[in-house]
C-alpha cells in the first residue's frame, strides 16, 4: 500500500539529494519534492574549486545523479525556484510567495551563502565568487596564461583556486587579513606549510591587509587598493572570505537558529516535523557533548541520510567525525576531527612539515590538548583515516596516548589505539 505521506527537502544540494536517496532506498514510497534555487540539478561542490576549475574533469562529473535518477525514482525535482516562507503550524512551505505545498516532514539542506566585499568598485567585470557552478564556469574561462589573478581570503576556497590559477599560468597574489593562510583553522604550526608550498609556487601573499576598494577601466577591473594603500594589479579577482548559513527561511518560521538551524544529534530541529542537515545546521554532537556546525563535504554527504532516516522515525544518532580534504599542487591532505582556534596545547608532527626546495613534505600532525588527540591531518600520507579517526574518537572519550609514540613514524598508529 503507497504511503500518503508528502517529504519536502529544501535544499537542491548534495544533502538534499543524498537525503532523496535514501528516503527511496529505506522503502519511503510518499511523495518526495526537491526544491532548489539553482537551475543545476544537484551537485557536488569541491571539484568547482579543484577538478573542474583545474580543467582534468569534465562538468558532468559534478553532478550527484544523472539526469534521469528523479523521475526514475519518483522524486519531483523542482528548480529556479525559493521557498520563501515556511509555516510550521500549517505545515506548508510557499515557493516564491506564490504556491504554498503542504508536508508531513520537512528538511532544511539550504546549505550557505558566500559572504560579500562590500568595497567600492565590487561590481566591476571581473570580480568573482566561488560557490555555484555557473561560477565555476566563468572563473574556467577567466584563469589562463598570464592573467593577473588577485586572491581575497586565504581560506580553503582561497587556497585552492590560488594553486588552479598557478596551475593555468596566472600570475597570483594572495590577501589575507591574517599573518598566515588557515591559520584560524590550523593553527601557526601547520598553517606555515601552506605559506611555505604556495610561494615555492609563485604565489605572492599579503598578510594583515585587506581590498580597500577595486579600481577598474570602463567597468572592467584593473587593479585593487589594499588597506595599507598599496595598489596590486589584477584583471581578476576571486573573492573568498567566508561563508554563512542560509537560515532565512527557519528564522522567518521561529525555528531556533544559533549560527545556524539548530539541531539535536537526531538532526531534529526546534519544530519535531522539521530537520536540518549540511552546511545550515549546528547540530549536537555526542562526541563533542557540543552543538557544531561543519561546513564541509562529508557533511553533507553523510548528513543527507542521516536526516532522511531521522524523519522515517528510525533510531539514528548523527555522531560522525568531521572530515575534509583538499588538493593543492601535488599535496593532497585529509583532516579529521574539531578544534577551535587556540582550542589545543600543541601540534604532534610525525614526518617532517618543511618545504624544502619546494618538494612537497609527507607527514601526520595531530592537535593534541592534555595528551588527547582532537584532530588529524595527513599530508600525502595515505591510509591512515581510521586509524586517525579512533584516536579522535578516543580524545573524545578521554584518552590520552603517549606523544613520543605519536610522533614517531616506526610505531604503527595502530599500536597507539586504546583496546
Amino acid at each position: 500500500m503507497s504511503d500518503e505521506r508528502t517529504f519536502v527537502i529544501v535544499g537542491a544540494s548534495l544533502a538534499g539529494a543524498k537525503a532523496a536517496e535514501t528516503l527511496r532506498a529505506e522503502g519511503f514510497t510518499g511523495r518526495i519534492v526537491l526544491i532548489g534555487e539553482e537551475t543545476d540539478r544537484p551537485y557536488e561542490r569541491p571539484p568547482l574549486s579543484k577538478g573542474y576549475l583545474l580543467g582534468k574533469e569534465p562538468r558532468d562529473k559534478a553532478y550527484v545523479h544523472d539526469p534521469h535518477w528523479y523521475a526514475t525514482n519518483d522524486v519531483d525535482l523542482v528548480l529556479g525556484v525559493q521557498a520563501t516562507t515556511l509555516d510550521p503550524r500549517a505545515h506548508t512551505v510557499t515557493l516564491d510567495d506564490v504556491e504554498p505545498l503542504r508536508y508531513d516532514k520537512l528538511l532544511l539542506a539550504t546549505g550557505s551563502r558566500v559572504r560579500h566585499l562590500d568595497v567600492p568598485g565590487i561590481d566591476n567585470m571581473g570580480v568573482r565568487y566561488l560557490r555555484r557552478i555557473t561560477e565555476a564556469d566563468t572563473l574556467r574561462e577567466d584563469l589562463r596564461e598570464g592573467a593577473q589573478v588577485l586572491v581575497v581570503g586565504a581560506g580553503w576556497i582561497g587556497l585552492e583556486t590560488a594553486a588552479a590559477a598557478r596551475a593555468h599560468g596566472a600570475t597570483v597574489t594572495v590577501v589575507e587579513m591574517d599573518t598566515l593562510p588557515l591559520r584560524r583553522v590550523l593553527g601557526d604550526e601547520a598553517a606555515t606549510v601552506f605559506a611555505d608550498l604556495h610561494r615555492a609556487h609563485g604565489v605572492n601573499f599579503r598578510f594583515s591587509s585587506g581590498v580597500q576598494e577595486f579600481g577598474g577601466l570602463g567597468g572592467r577591473l584593473t587593479h585593487a587598493i589594499l588597506s595599507d594603500g598599496t595598489e596590486a594589479p589584477a584583471d581578476v579577482a576571486i573573492v573568498g572570505v567566508g561563508i554563512r548559513p542560509a537560515t532565512e527561511l527557519a528564522e522567518s518560521a521561529g525555528i531556533e537558529v544559533d549560527n545556524g538551524i539548530v539541531t539535536d544529534a537526531n538532526l531534529r530541529t526546534s519544530d519535531p516535523d522539521v530537520f536540518a542537515c549540511g552546511d545550515v545546521a549546528s547540530s549536537y554532537n555526542p562526541l563533542f557533548s557540543r552543538r557544531i556546525r561543519v561546513e564541509h563535504w562529508a557533511n553533507a554527504l553523510n548528513g543527507g541520510p542521516a536526516a532522511a532516516k531521522a524523519m522515517l522515525g528510525q533510531d539514528m544518532v548523527y555522531d560522525r567525525v568531521p572530515y575534509f580534504y583538499s588538493d593543492q599542487y601535488d599535496l593532497g591532505m585529509e583532516y579529521s576531527g574539531y578544534v577551535e582556534p587556540g582550542g589545543y596545547d600543541q601540534v604532534v608532527f610525525r614526518g617532517d612539515p618543511s618545504v624544502v626546495d619546494g618538494k612537497t613534505p609527507e607527514f601526520v600532525a595531530f592537535w593534541v590538548t592534555d595528551g588527547r588527540v582532537l584532530a588529524g591531518m595527513n599530508v600525502n600520507v595515505w591510509d591512515v583515516q581510521d586509524q586517525i579517526q579512533a584516536l579522535v574518537r578516543a580524545g573524545c572519550a578521554g584518552k590520552a596516548v603517549d606523544l613520543a609514540a605519536l610522533a614517531n613514524p616506526d610505531v604503527p598508529l595502530a599500536d597507539l589505539l586504546p583496546s
